[in-house]
């Protein structure tokens, strides 16, 4: 996925502008997974691989909590910016740059959890694809292990044209920096161009463009049922534990 690198390795250093308070929510999405991974693993999750960590906004917040976290991710510029702002936090983080389908391979096995948040998993093209990564995540784990994966749901989305997905705005005195996402609709998946626009307030306005992010408009139904044919048992949905909903499975 060559473009996916690309677009993330442009994307990391202004990742945070995605978030209103990006610190925040490393603390906010951090408890909520470990909430969950309390319920499912019974108080015995202690290791954990991230194994699309991106910056380390889950991983950098579970370590916080006393989690010890190995963290995977295809783009190097992401996995550096995570080691930055782990070391600035003084954690210990180990970090290995590698491709959800074959991360088993460098991160080894044994894994109380394995997590791929914040829709992913979505980023690999083909059902045939994604079973490659659950059969990688299922590997990974240890007997009775946990894999939590959260995703948007595309069923029932309209999948044609183009469509525009508002961020958000910040604000600084007089300067603004706007982002926005468009989509472009190919059949069953879609490229996602990231604009960030920079208003001074004075003089003509800035505008940058980070392409490449393509995704597949897969269901969560579909993701988990790929899980179940990977190996994993009482795959389960849960709507409300996290701010997408989050798909649960036991090794």
């Amino acid at each position: 996925m060559p473009d996916l690198e690309s677009f993330y390795d442009g994307l990391a250093a202004d990742y945070p502008l995605i978030y209103q308070d990006w610190d925040a929510s490393l603390k906010r999405q951090a408890g909520e997974l470990d909430a969950v991974l309390r319920g499912v693993g019974g108080g015995s999750v202690r290791t954990v691989l991230d194994a699309a960590c991106g910056i380390g906004t889950q991983a950098i917040g579970l370590a916080e909590l006393g989690y010890q976290l190995t963290a995977s991710d295809i783009s190097q510029a992401s996995l550096d910016r995570a080691a930055e702002e782990s070391r600035r936090r003084g954690l210990k983080i180990s970090f290995l740059q590698s491709d959800m389908r074959s991360v088993h391979d460098l991160a080894g096995d044994g894994f109380d959890a394995v997590i791929a948040c914040d829709n992913a998993v979505p980023h690999l093209e083909t059902e045939a694809d994604i079973l490659q990564a659950m059969r990688a995540f299922h590997k990974s784990l240890r007997p009775g292990g946990v894999a939590l994966i959260s995703s948007r749901d595309y069923a029932g989305m309209p999948r044609q044209g183009e469509l525009i997905n508002p961020r958000r705005v910040h604000l600084q005195g007089n300067h603004r920096v706007i982002l926005f996402d468009v989509w472009a609709f190919d059949g069953d998946h879609y490229d996602m161009t990231l604009y960030l626009v920079e208003d001074s307030g004075v003089g003509v306005p800035t505008a940058r463009a980070i392409r490449g992010g393509r995704y597949f408009c897969i269901s969560l139904d579909r993701i988990q049922s790929l899980m179940a044919e990977a190996g994993f048992e009482q795959v389960t949905r849960l709507d409300e534990a996290y701010f997408q909903p989050l798909l649960v499975g036991v090794r």
